[in-house]
């Protein structure tokens, strides 16, 4: 009869731990990423996106769309107070990967430092501090496409 208590001793922590990782790798509230992208989201934004954009998206400057004295606008936030959510995740991602000095900004491209996944998780990591109304109306407007 020891046997029994002793073998659900043994097997309760193997049992929770598969279904924490199980949940790790599952989708957020019905969104494209999962919890293990937006971890390794944080960690590849703090070290090449926060500098500009804030440790959390939420942007460094008081007013993004006011101009710079060299005519270009400071780095937007990456949360759901400016624009970023106008933009298809696809588009998203091109961004990261080409920069945006073609189109008169200056962020770096980061195609030559981070893989595609990396990227991902970079996207995946802001869009988390997204409100669901906010990826709501992004979806809506095509954001998987």
């Amino acid at each position: 009869m020891k046997k029994i208590p002793v073998l659900v001793v043994l097997i309760l922590p193997f049992i929770a731990s598969c279904s924490q990782s199980e949940s790790i790798n599952k989708n957020i509230n019905n969104r494209w990423y999962t919890q293990n992208q937006v971890d390794e989201g944080k960690k590849i934004f703090v070290n090449n996106c926060a500098e500009c954009h804030g440790k959390s998206g939420e942007g460094i400057t008081a007013d993004w769309r006011k101009k710079q004295k060299d005519g270009s606008y400071p780095p937007p936030p990456l949360d759901n107070s400016a624009h970023a959510w106008h933009h298809p995740l696809k588009l998203l991602k091109l961004t990261v990967n080409v920069g945006g000095t073609q189109i008169g900004g200056k962020m770096p491209a980061f195609k030559d430092k981070l893989s595609n996944q990396q990227i991902e998780s970079a996207v995946a990591y802001f869009q988390n501090f997204w409100n669901d109304d906010i990826y709501s109306r992004w979806k809506k407007r095509g954001g998987l496409k």
